[in-house]
């Protein structure tokens, strides 16, 4: 069994680098895929039964998630 994650999501500034992560990271050679789209979001983080709050000051970043493919064995 492998000890890599199962999904792996990269933060970005600027759409170009995320979008460049699939290859500059070898995703593909490292057995996984892009899932859905990327796209801007903002993040936030709750501890406890607290509010959310924003995280990055609430700026938002290009998220783009890459998922293990499943083995064809």
């Amino acid at each position: 069994m492998s000890k890599d994650p199962e999904r792996i999501t990269i933060l970005a500034r600027e759409f170009t680098a995320a979008a460049l992560e699939f290859h500059r990271g070898k995703m593909a050679e490292k057995g996984y895929r892009m899932e859905g789209s990327i796209t801007p979001r903002t993040f936030k983080m709750i501890e406890g039964m607290a509010s959310p709050k924003d995280l990055f000051e609430g700026e938002p970043l290009f998220a783009v998630t890459f998922v293990k493919r499943e083995s064809a064995e």
